[in-house]
C-alpha cells in the first residue's frame, strides 16, 4: 500500500516540475524577445535622430537646441579661386603707395571684387614707402616684383587712384606681350601715344627682360616714359584694349589734386637727367629694406602691405632729397 501510493505522488511531483520548468523557459524566451525589440527600436530612433528626450513633467519645457549642420569635408572648403574655370595663372597686383590711405580703403575692395567677377586669381601687394626720401614709384614696383613670390606668374603695375569701370577690360595673362590696360584713348588724363603708365600688365619673364624699371626717378613722373624705351629695347610688342566704347569714362580717377599735390619739383640736374635712358639701372642695382609685412583685410578684401625703406646714393641721384 505504501509503495503503491508513492508512485502517483512522485509522478505528480515530476509532472509539476516539468510544467513549471517549461513555463519558465517560455517566459525567459518571451522576455528576451521583448528586450530585443525594445533594443532595436531604441537603436533605430537614436540613429535617425527622431527620438525625443524623456521630459520630466515637474520641470518646465526647455527649447529645442538648434539643428547642427554636419561638418563639411575638407575638400568642400576650397575657395572660389580653386575652381578650375579660373585658369592656371595668378596675378601679382602691385600698388606703389605712400600716405594715401583714404584712396587705399576704396581701391582694395573695389579691385578685389572686380577681379573676382572676372575669375582672375590674384593677390594685392601694397608697397608702402616708409623712408624719408622722395616718392619713387619705379623702385617700389621693382620691390613688388621681387617680393611677389613664386605663386604668381604675371604682374600688374597699378595706380591706387585708378578704378576700372568697364567689365570688358582684360586683366588676364598677357600671353602675347605687355598689355597696357589704361591706354591713352581710355585714360582720363594722359593721351600721348607712348604713355604706358596707370595700369600695365606683364609676365614676370618680360619684366625681367627689361631689368625692371629705372631707380633714378625720385618725385613724380617720367619713370613710365623711360620704361616704354625699355620695352622697345627688349623688342617686346605692346598691346592695348580693343573694342572698348566707354572712352575716357572707362576709368574713375579718384585723385584730388587740390588735396593730394604731386611732388613735381626738379632738383639739381634732375630736369636734364630725367629724359635720359638708364642703360644699367633697374632690378640689378635696387637697394631696399623690408621693414615689415602686414596681412590686412579691407571690407572683406585681403591685401599684403609691405613697408619698405628705399636706399639712395646722393652722388648718383642727389634729387632723392628735397632742399
Amino acid at each position: 500500500m505504501y509503495s503503491s501510493r508513492r508512485k502517483p505522488v512522485l509522478y505528480f511531483k515530476e509532472e509539476g516540475r516539468f510544467l513549471s520548468s517549461r513555463c519558465t523557459v517560455y517566459k525567459l524566451f518571451g522576455l528576451c524577445l521583448v528586450l530585443l525589440l525594445v533594443s532595436l527600436l531604441w537603436l533605430q530612433f537614436t540613429c535617425s535622430g527622431d527620438m525625443s528626450p524623456v521630459m520630466d513633467p515637474r520641470r518646465p519645457a526647455q527649447p529645442a537646441p538648434p539643428p547642427q549642420a554636419p561638418p563639411c569635408p575638407a575638400e568642400g572648403r576650397a575657395s572660389a579661386e580653386d575652381d578650375p574655370t579660373w585658369g592656371p595663372h595668378r596675378l601679382a597686383l602691385i600698388v606703389p603707395f605712400r600716405e594715401r590711405f583714404d584712396e587705399l580703403m576704396v581701391f582694395v575692395p573695389f579691385i578685389h571684387t572686380f577681379l573676382n567677377q572676372k575669375k582672375i586669381r590674384h593677390k594685392i601687394l601694397v608697397i608702402n614707402q616708409v623712408d624719408h626720401y622722395r616718392f619713387n614709384r619705379a623702385s617700389l614696383i621693382n620691390v613688388g616684383y621681387l617680393e611677389s613670390g613664386n605663386d604668381t606668374d604675371y604682374l600688374a603695375m597699378h595706380d591706387v587712384d585708378l578704378l576700372p569701370q568697364n567689365q570688358e577690360l582684360d586683366y588676364g595673362f598677357p600671353h602675347q606681350g605687355p598689355f597696357h590696360v589704361a591706354s591713352p584713348e581710355l585714360h582720363p588724363l594722359y593721351h600721348y601715344k607712348t604713355y604706358v603708365g596707370g595700369i600695365l600688365l606683364l609676365t614676370k619673364q618680360h619684366y625681367s627682360m627689361c631689368n625692371g624699371m629705372s631707380n633714378r626717378f625720385w618725385g613724380w613722373g617720367r619713370e613710365d616714359d623711360e620704361f616704354y624705351r625699355r620695352l622697345r629695347k627688349a623688342e617686346l610688342q605692346l598691346f592695348r584694349p580693343k573694342g572698348i566704347t566707354t572712352g575716357y569714362q572707362t576709368f574713375l580717377h579718384v585723385h584730388d589734386p587740390a588735396w593730394r599735390k604731386r611732388d613735381q619739383k626738379r632738383v639739381a640736374a634732375q630736369k636734364q637727367e630725367q629724359f635720359k635712358v638708364d642703360p644699367e639701372g633697374g632690378l640689378t642695382n635696387l637697394r631696399y629694406q623690408v621693414v615689415s609685412k602686414q596681412e590686412l583685410t579691407i571690407s572683406g578684401a585681403p591685401c599684403t602691405v609691405i613697408n619698405t625703406k628705399l636706399e639712395c646714393d646722393p652722388s648718383q641721384t642727389p634729387w632723392c632729397m628735397l632742399g
